[in-house]
Parts: structure tokens; sequence; C-alpha cells
């Protein structure tokens, strides 16, 4: 792509190498899944292998709909009790509930609402020694009376933490870690490009491949059948994405989530999630394509796509 149109660096304001920091991520929420098959249930309709989760492995995955398009995005961990535990959306927590249960069938496993736990992101580049945790995606370990583990999406996104709501500021303070704010965390995966549920991936109509969840490690390609599948994999090995989520450098006063981007002119796509000075966008690829001096603005702001190091697009 044109170095005018497209740059491969977005500045951020987040110093990810000072002292590490937990973050409280109130927009996370938990969901419990107890018994034998709530494993081999989970395996069958989401994107990602979560037979591998145990007490050392955490993942990252999505539920779609039967034609493939999105409805949620969570973190499948192993609690101590050998429970296993959904880090997804809050507001969305009942909807991902019901749709689970409508594919339960006989599977020998029950789903539950969690309000007794907090999710933290922890950030810094000594995070994961603090937690002794080796730089691998989804490593995890107990920490407390609940479990940390490596991010799985993208290293320097530091790790996140599940932990009981009462008692986690303790146990993260203990561990070595002083409290952030929650900006901080979001204007760092802003700038890195990684999505955040619903803020930016529109519920049944964006699609895995035009979202990074490829890249991201948020699906496997060799666990067989999940909802959703054939879709997903047409994309992939057609190359049919049209539109893809990227990180987008704001100059101007920041638009409102779903503000029509434009170039030229024309329709190049809509901004999602942002903060001040930077966002994502789903935008067309034609239109990153195009070169020229054409500025992409919505509303009265100026945006600047930024290819992230991770994106194979």
């Amino acid at each position: 792509m044109p170095d005018a149109t497209v740059h491969s660096e977005l500045p951020t304001d987040t110093d990810t190498t000072g002292a590490p920091r937990a973050v409280a991520l109130p927009t996370r929420g938990l969901l419990r899944l107890e018994g034998p098959d709530s494993l081999s249930f989970l395996q069958g309709i989401t994107s990602n292998d979560v037979t591998q989760v145990s007490e050392s492995l955490a993942v990252w995955s999505a539920f779609l709909t039967p034609q493939g398009k999105f409805l949620h995005e969570f973190f499948v961990a192993q609690a101590p009790d050998g429970a296993i535990w959904l880090d997804c959306e809050a507001e969305r927590r009942e909807h991902l509930k019901k749709r689970l249960a409508i594919y339960k069938l006989r599977a020998k496993a029950e789903v539950a609402l969690d309000d007794e736990l907090a999710v933290y992101a922890l950030l810094g580049e000594r995070a994961l020694g603090l937690l002794d945790l080796p730089a691998l995606e989804g490593y995890a370990r107990p920490l407390g009376d609940g479990v940390a583990f490596a991010e799985p999406r993208l290293a320097q996104l530091g790790a996140r933490a599940i932990l009981p709501r009462a008692t986690a500021e303790a146990t993260l303070r203990q561990a070595g870690f002083a409290l952030g704010a929650f900006e901080e965390f979001d204007r760092l995966r802003l700038g890195l490009g990684v999505p955040d549920g619903s803020r930016d991936l529109e519920p049944e109509k964006a699609t895995l491949m035009e979202s990074g969840f490829d890249e991201l490690h948020g699906i496997s390609w060799d666990k067989g059948c999940f909802l959703g599948q054939e879709l997903t994999a047409r994309m992939k090995y057609r190359g049919l994405a049209k539109k893809r989520l990227v990180p987008v450098q704001i100059d101007g006063p920041t638009p409102e989530p779903g503000t029509e981007v434009r170039r030229g002119g024309k329709v190049a796509g809509t901004l999602r999630s942002a903060t001040a000075g930077v966002g994502l966008a789903l935008l067309k690829l034609d239109a990153l394509d195009a070169g020229g001096e054409a500025p992409f603005e919505a509303g009265a702001a100026r945006l600047t796509p930024r290819k992230p190091d991770w994106a194979g697009f």
C-alpha cells in the first residue's frame, strides 16, 4: 500500500516501559461454566481450539452466527477450582449466556453469571516477570485466588488477570503492580489495532477476517468445524475480505463511534471506538490502496490509517 495512505506506526502516549500497572476493565464481565462437558461443548461452536485450555493456558475465541457473522468474543481460562471462566463483554453477558444455552443441548455443562470476579489488564515490560509468566501467548498461572495469563492476542498488551473483586487490588499491589486508568489500556490497544468486542465489531455484521482475528490468534484452522466456519474459511482462502479494521490517528475533534469515514468524496468506511487522538476504523481496502493525497475524513477530523506490524493484509 502506498506510504501516502497507510503508515506503519501509530504513536501513543502510553508508557509500556515504566512501572507495571494494573488497569481494571469495567467493560468486561465473567461467565462461569461448570461440568465435564464444558470445553467439549464450547469446542463445537467457537472459533478457537478451547480443548487446549488448562491451568497453564488461556485462549481468545469468538462465537458467530451460523452465517459466519460476529456475535461475541471472549477469553477462555480455567479457574483454580477447575471451572471454566469466560472473560466477555459485561453489558452483553446475558445475551451470550442465552445463546450458549441454545447450543448446549444435552451437554453436561451449566452456564452462570459470576458477579464476584473482576478483569484487569496488566501493563508494562516487567509485568510478565512479576507474574512469573513466559512471553508466550496465553500462558497462564494462578494469581491469588484467581488466574493471570499472558495476552493471547498480542505480546505488547502485556497480561490479563481474573480475580475475586473484593481482594483484587490487594493481590495486584502485593504482586508489585500500581493501579492505572482504563484510558491507558484503551489507548494502547487502539494504537495497536486490537478490537474490543461490539465497540469495534458490529454484531451480526462484522466478520473475523476483516477484524484481525486470524493474526491475533483467535481462530484455529485445524480444530474441525465450528459455528460460522464455512464463511470464515472462504474469506481466508479466497481472499474475499473487502474491508479491514485498522488503527487511525485522529487530527481534530474525536468523532462519535459510527461516524462515516469519507475519502475524496466517497464513503470509505466507518469509525468504531476512539479516544483522544486515536481510534479504530473499518475501512474499505480499495480506499486504503488508492494512493494519492486525498485525506480520510470523519466529521470535522482528519484520519491517518496505520497498518499494524502484526497485520497480514
